[in-house]
This record gives C-alpha cells, sequence and structure tokens, in this order.
C-alpha cells in the first residue's frame, strides 16, 4: 500500500516538476515596451554656471529587445529638462548678453534619444547593467533676462550613459548617471560647458 501510494504521489508531481523546469528555462520575451519617468538631477559645469545640482523631470518610452539570456538592446525616446544658473560672479565675460549683472537662469527642453545596452547580471533576467551614447535634441532653451533673442547654447548635446534597471514583472525602476560629451557654449570658444546628470525613474513594462 505504501508503494502504491508513493507511486501515485511520484506521478501526481510529474507535471509540476517539469513546469518548474520549463519556467526555469524560459528566455525573456525579445521584444517588450514600456513607459517611465522620474527626475533629472543635473548641472552644468564651467566658469560662468553656480556649482551644484538643479531637479529637473523626465520622461518618456521605450524598447526593449533580448537578443540572448544575457544581452539585449533599448532604444528610448525622453523629453529632458535641464536647468543652470549663472555666476554673479564669473559670468563678466559675458555681461553684455544681459540687461544688468544680477544671476540668470536658463531652462533647456531636449528630446533625447539613448540606445542602449542592456547587460544581464546573474542568472535572475530583472536587473540589468544598462551603457551607451545618447543624444538630445535641443527643443526650448529659456534664458532670463536677454538683452536679445539668442541662442547661447548649442542646438543638440552628445552624452554618455552608464547606470542599473531593475525589471520586476511589470514594474521597472534603476538609476542612472549621464555624461555630456558635447561644449554647450554657443557663443564662442572662450570657456566650455559640460553637463552632468543623475537620473532616476519608475516605470511600467508591457
Amino acid at each position: 500500500m505504501q508503494k502504491l501510494f508513493l507511486a501515485i504521489l511520484l506521478i501526481l508531481s510529474l507535471p509540476a516538476f517539469a513546469q518548474r523546469n520549463k519556467v526555469n528555462a524560459e528566455h525573456e520575451n525579445f521584444f517588450r515596451m514600456g513607459v517611465k519617468g522620474g527626475a533629472n538631477i543635473n548641472k552644468i559645469s564651467g566658469q560662468s554656471f553656480h556649482s551644484g545640482f538643479n531637479f529637473n523631470f523626465q520622461a518618456g518610452a521605450f524598447l526593449q529587445f533580448n537578443f540572448s539570456s544575457r544581452f539585449g538592446l533599448q532604444p528610448e525616446v525622453n523629453f529632458v529638462q535641464t536647468s543652470s544658473e549663472f555666476s554673479d560672479d564669473l559670468s563678466n565675460i559675458y555681461d553684455d548678453l544681459f540687461r544688468d549683472g544680477s544671476q540668470k537662469k536658463s531652462k533647456l527642453n531636449y528630446l533625447e534619444v539613448p540606445v542602449l545596452l542592456n547587460i544581464n547580471v546573474g542568472s535572475s533576467k530583472r536587473v540589468k547593467l544598462q551603457i551607451g551614447p545618447a543624444y538630445g535634441g535641443l527643443l526650448k532653451q529659456t534664458v532670463d533676462s536677454l538683452k536679445n533673442k539668442v541662442n547661447i547654447y548649442k542646438q543638440g548635446e552628445w552624452s554618455a550613459i552608464g547606470g542599473l534597471w531593475i525589471q520586476i514583472p511589470f514594474v521597472n525602476f534603476g538609476a542612472r548617471y549621464k555624461l555630456g560629451l558635447t561644449d554647450l557654449n554657443g557663443i564662442d570658444n572662450q570657456q566650455k560647458w559640460k553637463s552632468q546628470s543623475i537620473q532616476v525613474f519608475v516605470g511600467v513594462t508591457f
């Protein structure tokens, strides 16, 4: 009787065992998509700018192409807002641009397209290391108290991105560091203006 009971138990457990192995052996879906949004904590470095970071926002959509259990590609389209403040002491070289000598704030809106390599960390496929380039096209620049409506920032920026993406079944979240590679100074070659930012976000993946 005991042997019969053990045999029945073994037969009943086989489908569950097979299903568990199937789940473990499954790869990620080749194609996924989603949206995300969060904070863009940025600064522009240069002689004419205040030091310190400014809090702004970002939002966008992404596609994921998972080519293997280890590697994938993630192109995105994001709206990214950055801001900065000119220093009252160190901006004398550009005083002729402004109506007076007080501090001036600027706000920049970009449409940014990163193309990131996803590298799965470990076997869970939930944690991804992300690295890759991004190009941002400047949609609008607003600078306080300009004497003339001139564009003082360049119209595009290349940058390098590195970060961590955590993917649970429906929700994603993560953090990135973005280093600007383009000199943003659209006035002259007397100073170099470079951007950097820390981006944190949360979103959903379908």
